[in-house]
C-alpha cells in the first residue's frame, strides 16, 4: 500500500452502513493471495441465542443463574428482564444481531455467511457475555465460564474446522485457574480471553495483574501452555458524552492496551513466565511502535527508579511473546518492518459495525499490496494458525 493511501479510501461515501444490511461477495474474487490460502480471521465475534445458563445451571441454583433472550433487535443477558448491558452496547448490538451468522443458534448460516465474504476460518469471540467478567457471586461466574465453554466447544466441534472459540477462565484465583484451563482445554479450545480490567479480589481490592499475589495464577496460566488474549471492549468514557457517545467509547476502548501492555512489560510478569504467548485483539497495530519507542525512553530516563530491574530490552518482550490483530491499519502496514510480519494477523471482525464484512475483499488486497502475496498469506492465515497451536 503506498504511503498516500488513507482508510478512508477503503470506503465509499457514506461507509457500508449497519453490518445487517451487508452482503458479503468476495468468495471468488482474487485479491492477489497464492492460490489455496485459507483466510482465517483471527478476531470475530458471536451472540449467544440460546438461553445457555439457565439451561445447563443445576436445578438447585437456576433461579439465580443469567439469563439471555432477544428483544428490539438483540440478544441480551441479564436477570429477571433487566440487561446488565449499557444502553450503547445493546444499540450497537442492533446492528449485527439479526444477521443469520451472527447468532450461535445457526453455526451452518454463519460459516456460509462468512464465506461469502472471503473467509475460511475464525477465531470468535463473545459479544455480550463480557457482561459476565465481574459477576459479583465468583462461584457462579466460574459456573456460568463454565457452560459458556462448553457451548462454545460444541459449536467448533460442529463447524469442522471452520470456527474457533475463545474460553473464559478463573483468574482471580490459582486453583480456579487451573481447575478452568485444565476443563478448557479437554474440551479442545485453543485459548482463552483474559479481561483488561481484573476486577477486586474477596477483600475488594483491586486485583494487580503484576503483583506478587498474582503470581501463582500466572504460573498456572504458563503452565497450561495456551496463549492469552486480550480484546477491546472494556472501556468506558470516564465523562458523559451527548452525542455520537458510541464512537467516543470506540476511541477510548482502540487504545485500551497501554497499562496491561506495560504490567507485561515492566512488573517481571514476562520475566517470571517466559512461557507466557499474548495476543493483543481488535486494537490494530499501528499503536505497537509507538508503544515500544514509548517504553524504551522511559527504560532510558527512569530505570534508575525501577525497584525490579529488566532482564531484557523492551523490543525483546515484544518480539518474543506477543502479537496483535487488525482489520483496517494502512498506517500500522507503512510500519510493519517495525512491528513484524510474523506479529501480527488479520481479521474480519465480523459482524461488528467495524467489520470488514461486506468488503473483506478490499482489505485483504490491501495487505497483498502492502506486503506481498507471501507475507500477506502469513498475515492473513499462519500467524493466528500458529499462535492457536493449530
Amino acid at each position: 500500500m503506498s504511503p498516500q493511501t488513507s482508510t478512508l479510501s477503503l470506503y465509499p461515501a457514506g461507509g457500508f452502513g449497519a453490518p445487517k444490511d451487508r452482503h458479503g461477495h468476495a468468495e471468488n474474487i482474487n485479491v492477489g493471495l497464492p492460490e489455496g490460502t485459507v483466510v482465517f480471521s483471527a478476531d470475530n465475534h458471536i451472540s449467544l441465542a440460546d438461553d445457555i445458563f439457565y439451561n445447563r445451571f443445576p436445578e438447585a441454583l437456576k433461579e439465580k443463574a443469567p439469563r439471555i433472550w432477544y428483544e428490539d433487535g438483540a440478544y441480551q443477558v441479564g436477570r429477571k428482564g433487566q440487561s446488565f448491558l449499557p444502553g450503547d452496547f445493546s444499540a450497537v448490538l442492533m446492528q449485527y444481531d439479526d444477521l443469520p451468522g451472527a447468532a450461535s443458534t445457526n453455526i451452518e448460516a454463519r460459516i456460509q455467511e462468512l464465506r461469502e465474504d472471503g473467509v475460511d476460518k475464525e477465531l470468535a469471540f463473545p459479544n455480550a457475555i463480557l457482561a459476565l467478567f465481574h459477576y459479583p457471586d465468583k462461584e457462579l461466574r466460574e459456573l456460568a465460564f463454565r457452560i459458556y465453554n462448553e457451548y462454545i466447544a460444541e459449536l467448533q466441534e460442529q463447524s469442522n474446522g471452520h470456527f474457533y472459540g475463545a474460553g473464559l477462565i478463573n483468574w482471580w484465583d490459582p486453583e480456579g485457574a487451573k481447575r478452568t484451563l485444565a476443563e478448557l482445554k479437554s474440551l479442545g479450545l485453543k485459548t482463552f480471553l483474559l479481561p483488561l480490567n481484573p476486577g477486586k479480589d474477596d477483600d475488594g481490592n483491586i486485583i494487580d495483574y503484576g503483583s506478587d499475589s498474582m503470581k501463582p495464577v500466572w504460573d498456572e496460566i504458563e503452565a497450561a501452555g495456551l496463549p492469552i488474549t486480550h480484546h477491546i471492549g472494556e472501556t468506558p468514557p470516564k465523562t458523559p458524552c451527548q452525542f455520537n457517545s458510541v464512537v467516543v467509547g470506540m476511541m477510548i476502548n482502540i487504545d485500551g492496551f497501554r497499562e496491561q501492555f506495560a504490567k507485561y512489560v515492566f512488573t517481571g510478569i514476562l520475566d517470571d513466565h517466559p512461557g507466557l504467548r499474548i495476543g493483543w485483539f481488535e486494537g490494530g497495530i499501528a499503536w505497537v511502535p509507538w508503544a515500544l519507542q514509548d517504553a524504551e525512553h522511559l527504560v532510558a530516563s527512569y530505570q534508575h527508579m525501577f525497584n525490579r530491574p529488566l532482564e531484557h530490552d523492551v523490543r525483546y518482550y515484544w518480539d518474543t511473546h506477543m502479537s496483535a490483530s487488525f482489520m483496517v491499519d494502512p498506517l500500522g502496514l507503512q510500519l510493519i518492518d517495525q512491528i513484524g510480519i510474523d506479529k501480527v494477523m488479520w481479521s474480519s471482525d465480523y459482524p461488528h459495525n467495524e467489520s470488514t464484512f461486506g468488503y473483506s475483499e478490499k482489505s485483504l488486497a490491501a495487505v497483498v499490496e502492502a506486503v506481498g502475496p507471501q507475507n500477506a498469506t502469513k498475515i492473513v492465515s499462519g500467524n493466528i494458525t500458529r499462535f492457536l497451536g493449530l
